[in-house]
C-alpha cells in the first residue's frame, strides 16, 4: 500500500479530480494536478538517489510545491520529514542526525543560513530542484506495507532537544476523523494557520483536506493577524484552524475588520489550551463558537474534538471515533469522579516510540497505550478537561498547585491579555509561584487587576508572591510559552534586589 496514492490515486481522483486542491503560492492546483505533481517529484527524488527507507528533510514554506514534494517523498517510499524554517541550526543539524536523513530539500530563501547542515546530507536547492521536478516521469507509487515508515514529526516542547517520531503509512489513513466530527467534507474550504512541519497543521491543512475532498488554502509565511483576515477575507473559508494565540491578536483587532469572519461555519483551536475568556470573547465579538481540538505528534491525527454546539471554552471535548483514552493517578489507579488524572491514549495512528530514545519510549509507551503527560478530568457527561501538564504542578506550602488556575485567574481581569505562571525559588529556597501579564493597554493598571482578581478567587497558597507585568510573553519557533525564560527574569531581578 501507499499513502499518497490513497489520497490522490486513481479512486480519488475518479471523485475529486477536478475539484481544487490547493489554493496558495499564486496556484490553484487541482487534485489531478496535484497527483501529477506529486509523481514527479517521486521521481526526482529517485533521481537524485533516494531509496525507499531514506529520510528526507524538507525545508520549504507552505505551498503547493512543498506539498507535492512531502507527498513525492511518500510516494517514493522515503520518509517526509518537515523541519520547522525557525528552529536553530543547532537543532536542525540535530534533526538532520537523529533522523539519518540523506537529502535535504531547502528552499532558497532558508539555504544561506543552512548550508553547513551535515557533511553526509545532500542539500538540495530551489532551482536545483524545480528543474529536476519539470523533467522528471510520472514515477509508480512504492507498493510498502502499512508498517512501513512514511513519516517523520520532531515534537517540540520548551525544553530539551525535539524527538524524532516515526509514523507509518497507516497513519496517514487514520486522517479526515475530525474533519467527519465537525462537518467538513467535499466541497468545502479549509485554512489552517499552523505549518505543515507540525502534527496540527500537517493533518489540517494538507491531509485531511485531501481526503475529504475539500480544498486547503495555504498561507507560503507564518501569518500574522493581517494575513489571516485578508485570507479569510478573500476565500471564506468554511473552517478556520487555529491556536489561541491568532484568535487573541485577532481580537486585537478593530471589530470591524473581522466582518468576513461571520462566515466561517467552524472555529477550531488545538496546539495549546484554550482558555475560557479567549472562547467567551471570541463568541461575544462574533457570535460564534471557538471548537477545542487536542492531539499531539505521538498520535499524529486529533484525539479529543469539542462537537459543535456544545463549546463551553472549558471542555476539551471527547474522544474521536476509534480512540481510546483513560485517566490514570500518578500511582497508576483510577482517579475519582472529576478528580484529575494522567491522559494515556491508544490511537489508530499511535507511532510506537520515540526514534533513539529506548528509555523515553519505555516510559511513555506501553502496552499499546501512550502517556501524555497531560492532565485532564472527566466530567458527569463525559467530556474530557484539560487541566494542564502534569509536571507544570508545584507544591507550595505543603499543597500541590496547578499554575494554569492562576493564568486562567488573571486572564479574566479587566486589562489582562495573556498571563502565564513559573515557579521560583525564594530567598529561603522555598518554591512560590510568579505570575507574568501582558496587558491590554496600561500595564500597572494590568498588574494591578492580575493581584486583586487572585486575591479574590484563590486561597491564599495558591496566590503568586510575584506579579510582574511584560511586554510579551517569550515563545517558542512553535508558539509555546517558554517559561524558564520567564523564570530566568525574575531570578536575575531577586538577585539584582540581593
Amino acid at each position: 500500500m501507499n499513502a499518497a496514492e490513497h489520497l490522490l490515486g486513481a479512486a480519488a481522483l475518479a471523485l475529486h479530480g477536478a475539484r481544487t486542491a490547493l489554493i496558495g503560492g499564486g496556484e490553484s492546483v487541482t487534485y489531478a494536478q496535484l497527483a501529477a505533481r506529486t509523481a514527479r517529484s517521486a521521481a526526482a527524488l529517485g533521481a537524485l538517489g533516494v531509496r525507499p527507507g531514506d529520510r528526507v528533510l524538507l525545508m520549504m514554506r507552505d505551498t503547493p510545491e512543498f506539498a507535492a514534494a512531502w507527498l513525492g517523498a511518500v510516494h517514493a517510499g522515503a520518509v517526509a520529514v518537515g523541519v520547522n524554517s525557525k528552529l536553530s541550526n543547532d537543532d536542525v543539524r540535530h534533526i538532520a542526525s537523529d533522523s539519518g536523513a540523506k537529502l535535504a530539500l531547502i528552499e532558497d530563501v532558508f539555504v544561506a543560513e543552512r548550508s553547513g547542515l551535515a557533511a553526509d546530507v545532500r542539500l538540495v536547492g530551489s532551482d536545483e530542484w524545480r528543474a529536476l521536478e519539470r523533467v522528471a516521469p510520472r514515477a509508480e507509487a512504492f507498493d510498502g506495507t502499512p508498517d512501513s515508515p512514511a513519516l517523520m514529526l520532531y515534537s517540540s516542547g520548551t525544553t530539551g532537544r525535539p524527538k524524532g517520531i516515526v509514523h507509518r503509512h497507516h497513519s496517514i489513513l487514520c486522517v479526515g476523523a475530525s474533519f467527519r466530527e465537525l462537518g467538513l467534507g467535499e466541497g468545502d474550504c479549509v485554512f489552517t494557520t499552523s505549518k505543515f512541519f507540525f502534527a496540527y497543521g500537517l493533518e489540517h491543512g494538507l491531509l485531511s483536506p485531501l481526503s475529504r475532498g475539500a480544498t486547503s488554502i495555504l498561507c507560503a509565511d507564518w501569518p500574522d493577524a493581517e494575513a489571516v483576515i485578508d485570507i479569510v477575507s478573500r476565500h471564506r473559508p468554511a473552517a478556520m484552524f487555529s491556536v489561541p494565540t491568532i484568535y487573541r491578536r485577532l481580537l486585537a483587532e478593530a471589530p470591524g475588520r473581522l466582518a468576513a469572519f461571520t462566515g466561517v461555519r467552524r472555529f477550531v483551536a488545538g496546539g495549546e489550551r484554550l482558555s475560557s475568556q479567549l472562547a467567551s470573547q471570541w463568541n461575544k465579538a462574533l457570535g460564534a463558537e471557538i471548537l477545542n481540538l487536542y492531539g499531539m505528534s505521538e498520535t499524529f491525527c486529533a484525539c479529543i474534538v469539542t462537537p459543535p454546539g456544545t463549546s463551553d471554552g472549558v471542555r476539551t471535548g471527547r474522544p474521536l471515533p476509534g480512540v481510546e483514552v483513560r485517566l490514570l493517578s500518578a500511582d497508576g489507579s483510577e482517579p475519582g469522579a472529576e478528580d484529575p488524572g494522567m491522559l494515556w491514549v491508544r490511537h489508530p495512528a499511535q507511532a510506537s516510540g520515540y526514534a533513539n530514545l529506548p528509555e523515553q519510549t519505555l516510559e511513555q509507551f506501553r502496552d499499546g497505550w501512550f502517556c501524555s503527560r497531560d492532565l485532564f478530568v472527566r466530567d458527569a457527561e463525559g467530556y474530557y478537561i484539560h487541566q494542564g501538564r502534569s509536571d507544570e504542578l508545584v507544591k507550595v506550602a505543603g499543597q500541590w498547585v496547578r499554575p494554569g488556575e492562576l493564568e486562567e485567574t488573571a486572564a479574566r481581569a479587566a486589562g489582562v491579555a495573556e498571563a502565564a505562571c513559573v515557579p521560583v525559588q525564594d530567598a529561603d529556597g522555598l518554591e512560590r509561584l510568579a505570575l507574568f501579564v501582558t496587558p491590554r493597554g496600561d500595564a500597572a493598571a494590568a498588574q494591578r487587576a492580575a493581584i486583586e482578581a487572585c486575591e479574590q478567587a484563590l486561597p491564599r497558597h495558591k496566590r503568586p508572591k510575584w506579579v510582574r507585568a511584560v511586554d510579551e510573553l517569550p515563545r517558542t519557533a512553535t508558539g509555546k510559552v517558554q517559561r524558564y525564560k520567564l523564570r530566568e527574569i525574575l531570578e536575575r531581578e531577586l538577585a539584582g534586589k540581593g
